[in-house]
């Protein structure tokens, strides 16, 4: 399993872009919008033919972060069947969707933005990540202090 950021950074390097829609589509990966009631996303494959699952009733923020994070899942662990997983075994999936949700945020949010002064939550509104995964940005190197809050200073 690769490094979330790595990943991101490889896709953005090689497609020009980070639009999860457009790598997908370089990636010959389909992109469905169903309704999906209270299910974001999934991802699945048949017949070799790689699909991602799009809940059509989210807003299009919503819909391109599940788009990022389900392209995640196809990177970092695309053997994985978390479904599967979730109702037939005990095994914790909550590592495998930390790490979906980390590269989704590494590939929308833009390291720039917080070298430019931004907080790692104003980044997150700028770029359409939703606040509660904001935390999982990792930051750049050069990065040594940002502001959670006016309250809260975190060094890191």
């Amino acid at each position: 399993m690769r490094n979330s950021k790595q990943a991101a950074l490889q896709l953005i390097k090689k497609y020009g872009t980070n639009n999860p829609f457009k790598i997908a589509s370089q990636k010959n990966i389909h992109v469905l919008f169903e309704p999906l009631g209270n299910v974001l996303g999934y991802f699945s494959t048949y017949k070799r033919i790689r699909f991602i699952h799009i809940n059509q009733g989210l807003d299009k923020s919503g819909q391109r972060f599940t788009c990022a994070h389900e392209l995640g899942h196809v990177l970092l662990h695309p053997k994985v069947n978390t479904p599967f997983l979730r109702r037939n075994t005990l095994v914790s999936i909550d590592r495998i969707e930390s790490e979906a949700n980390q590269f989704a945020v590494e590939l929308l949010m833009p390291d720039e933005l917080i070298l430019g002064g931004m907080t790692i939550y104003e980044a997150a509104a700028a770029s359409g990540v939703p606040q509660e995964v904001a935390h999982l940005k990792s930051l750049p190197k050069r990065q040594r202090s940002i502001w959670k809050s006016e309250d809260t200073y975190f060094t890191v």
